[in-house]
């Protein structure tokens, strides 16, 4: 027996069951009202669930146990799903207990849907988290598969209407997208029924009154209910499907009046056809559906242009280090593929799937779960992509294609997530959690108004204002316009991990630069040792240390010194802001600040550069001065943003180089030197809490806390792949000049989400008035509602990519 069923036990019962988990209670002891628990432990959890409103566990559970609200034998349909091999073709990740797979889910249409969706982790605690791509429909959902298996993720999903499309075919294709043949068919049937209605009803229209014969007019008024019944039961099944699933669920979605229009229109013309009162309104009810279905197919073409596929390729200007015949060279992820060897440093992500060759793996897979604890491989263990190599460098082996957008939604791992969604997000929010109700009392008003002022036309009235109202319009008004700024971006080099940050950006009022890495270039040719020459032995222990560390410096001392990396470094450990350690042939090695290579003593080198002490079993050898390079077009770039922005610096550096900052920021800009990654997040939080919007612009490594904590962070990439997951955007470091012309367009991206809210405003009221006095026919709000969509998509493409060429960017 389904706990559902067990709920409903009689209360003469004296071992009710317990209406949280269904065992059965010793007595009715624990009880809130006519519901009687187990224990006090379910009694808290109902409460908490009862709190936040989400008693629709209970509901759902009936789905966890093998049946759905629908079909007692519905779930055997995915038993398929508990064959390991068939699972394993449908995951995206997989270690431990931890699941990740992108379902494909095509009844999902507007902002309700994924204000459900993403909430599955409400509706069932193995679910980590719901991460919805509305443009692509597809929700990204991980789970703990002790708890859920995927085969019930499925019909949970399922259970709420929004059933996932599955094709194995598309799995080994890679997933190529279905063409929704289902929903062709369904309009192919409204459009035929609706044609011979319309024919069928001609007669009657055209012939003056009393002149058609009663017979002939009987017999075509009950063809036409015969051509209505396949269109009401199989074409308008997904409007009614969707709307019961919300309903069940205590959830108002755009579907709900849009289907009692349909049984409004459906249940009158019945009425009068048997009823002999009249001639109904199928030809109307047809029309409606034929062109509610076709307005999908208009916006899932609109999803499919314009579906900003942010993918690895295009999305992230990275590289990593593959080994070769003759040496190390740093490649595009591009250009990686099955059976190459590759080198992941530490803190760089591991891109692909890939077998342990060489080295000690430490891996933090928090960019995929969320959980930082550190697993440990050996040679000859599969490391999953997204995971990112904690201590010494490791040597890896491809085995599988890099998956398109894979990385992208890791990247959106909600535990790397600001506090809140941008505001336009929000509001939409608001606005789509009250519009269903709004228009079902509008629609209740109106049609008591004109049951006595003219009842012919109450229920025309009635359905014309739930089908013309749709929030789709308001919906796809952010999502398309900042979606399109980012695929401008992309095509800029600039690249924002979701629309939030585009939105964020354009509030910033305050910039703070870090230095090293981020004002400062990456180039090796004047780096200068200062010291007692270098053996060859030492020379390759120094080498094969700095080989580990991915910051500036460490990368541009290793790229000037002669000589292969031949040793394995052991105990290896990088202290932010300091330096790195390790043992390399069995002697201890330290390079870094002064400090911390034991030369506290050192003098500092000439202003215009940086040092890099090493140290070797304690004894001092000497220091690399790297000369600091400001990037090509700072000073422009300076110009451009100080009439708008505050601007400041923060440097883990001395103050040595201020003189030289100072001439291209000038004497009004703040400038704060030696700050350790604990300041810098401590600085940036300061600002935060005295009301600023902050833009952290920094190079993801030292200052990766400062770059969370601000309310958009920017990495600077420059041929690395140590890119901050809690950043918000990357910017290839070839791009930096173009910075005050991407921040000035995301705040016309931003007016151009305004108008086009306006514009779904204006038709809502504008529609609305027209349906309420009676002057607009459910067929006409049929058309009009598709095209409010369609209209707020053309305008917010054509209009963004309008703006971007006016500011010179592509």
């Amino acid at each position: 027996m389904s706990t559902g069923q067990q709920q409903h036990i009689a209360d003469t019962d004296t071992h009710p069951a317990c209406y949280h988990c269904g065992d059965r209670c010793d007595g009715r002891d624990i009880a809130i009202g006519d519901r009687y628990f187990c224990c006090n432990g379910c009694k808290t959890v109902y409460e908490l669930l009862a709190a936040r409103d989400l008693c629709d566990y209970y509901v759902i559970d009936e789905a966890r146990q093998g049946k759905t609200p629908f079909d007692s034998g519905y779930s055997h349909r995915y038993d398929y799903l508990d064959d390991p091999t068939i699972v394993e073709q449908l995951l995206d990740f997989s270690d431990g207990a931890t699941r990740l797979a992108t379902f494909r889910i095509p009844s999902m249409h507007c902002s309700s849907c994924i204000w459900l969706i993403e909430r599955l982790s409400a509706l069932n605690n193995g679910v980590v988290s719901a991460r919805v791509n509305f443009p692509r429909k597809e929700a990204a959902i991980t789970w703990n598969n002790e708890k859920v298996s995927l085969r019930e993720i499925v019909i949970l999903l399922a259970s709420i209407g929004y059933e996932p499309y599955i094709s194995l075919q598309d799995v080994a294709e890679k997933r190529k997208h279905s063409s929704n043949r289902k929903l062709y068919y369904r309009i192919g049937v409204a459009g035929f029924s609706f044609g011979n209605i319309m024919l069928l009803s001609f007669p009657e229209y055209l012939a003056a009154e009393g002149t058609m014969d009663p017979v002939f007019a009987l017999v075509f008024r009950y063809l036409n209910v015969a051509l209505s019944l396949p269109v009401f039961f199989y074409s308008a099944s997904p409007f009614f499907a969707s709307a019961w699933a919300g309903l069940r669920h205590r959830y108002l979605n755009i579907d709900v009046p849009i289907s009692l229009g349909i049984l409004a229109l459906f249940g009158r013309s019945i009425y009068e056809i048997v009823s002999a009162t009249g001639t109904g309104y199928l030809d109307s009810l047809t029309g409606l559906i034929f062109f509610m279905l076709i307005g999908r197919i208009f916006q899932k073409k609109s999803y499919d242009a314009l579906s900003f596929d942010r993918d690895f390729r295009s999305y992230f200007p990275l590289s990593v280090a593959l080994r070769a015949d003759d040496g190390e060279h740093n490649v595009p992820l591009t250009k990686l593929k099955v059976g190459d060897r590759i080198v992941i440093r530490n803190q760089e992500l591991v891109p692909t799937d890939a077998v342990m060759l060489r080295g000690e793996a430490n891996i933090d897979y928090s960019f995929v779960t969320g959980e930082a604890d550190l697993i440990t491989k050996k040679s000859g263990d599969r490391i999953h992509a997204g995971g990112r190599q904690v201590g010494q460098a490791i040597e890896l082996e491809v085995i599988k294609d890099i998956e398109q957008s894979y990385l992208t939604r890791l990247w959106n791992n909600d535990v790397f997530t600001k506090e809140s969604h941008g505001r336009l997000h929000n509001m939409v929010d608001r606005i789509s959690k009250h519009f269903t109700a709004v228009v079902l009392l509008i629609a209740f008003g109106a049609a008591a108004y004109w049951a006595f002022a003219d009842p012919d036309i109450m229920y025309t009235v009635f359905t014309a204002v739930l089908i013309v109202a749709c929030p789709c319009a308001l919906a796809l008004s952010s999502p398309f316009a900042l979606g399109s700024a980012q695929r401008i971006f992309g095509n800029n080099d600039f690249y924002t991990k979701n629309t939030d940050a585009v939105e964020t950006l354009a509030r910033v009022d305050t910039i703070v630069f870090d230095k090293t890495g981020t004002l400062t270039q990456t180039r090796s040719g004047n780096v200068r040792w200062h010291g007692p020459a270098l053996g060859e032995e030492v020379r390759a222990q120094v080498k094969s240390l700095l080989r580990q560390s991915t910051h500036a410096l460490s990368r541009q001392v290793f790229a000037s010194l002669a000589g292969d990396v031949t040793s394995d470094v052991e105990d290896y450990r990088e202290v932010p802001g300091h330096g790195i350690e390790g043992r390399v042939d069995g002697h201890a090695l330290m390079i870094g600040s002064a400090e911390w290579a034991q030369r506290a003593d050192a003098a500092p080198p000439d202003t215009g550069s940086s040092a890099v002490y090493i140290s070797r079993d304690g004894a001092p050898l000497g220091h690399f001065t790297v000369p600091n390079t400001y990037r090509e077009g700072l000073q422009e770039l300076v110009a451009a943003l100080k009439p708008t922005y505050d601007i400041l610096i923060l440097s883990g550096d001395s103050d040595r180089e201020a003189t030289r900052l100072r001439a291209v920021f000038g004497d009004d800009v703040p400038m704060f030197f030696q700050q350790s990654p604990e300041d810098k997040l401590t600085f940036v939080s300061r600002l935060r809490a005295e009301g600023r919007q902050v833009l952290m612009v920094g190079d993801g490594l030292n200052d990766a806390g400062a770059l969370k904590a601000a309310d958009v962070g920017i990495s600077i990439s420059e041929d690395i792949n140590t890119f901050s997951p809690a950043c918000d955007g990357i910017l290839a470091a070839q791009r930096f000049a173009l910075f005050p012309r991407l921040l000035a367009f995301s705040k016309s991206s931003v007016r151009i989400v305004l108008a086009s809210f306006a514009i779904s405003f204006a038709y809502n009221l504008i529609g609305l008035s027209f349906a309420v006095a009676g002057l607009l026919s459910p067929l006409v709000s049929a058309i009009l509602m598709p095209v409010s969509s369609v209209t707020v998509v053309a305008f917010t493409t054509v209009t963004t990519r309008f703006l971007a060429r006016r500011r010179g960017l592509r």
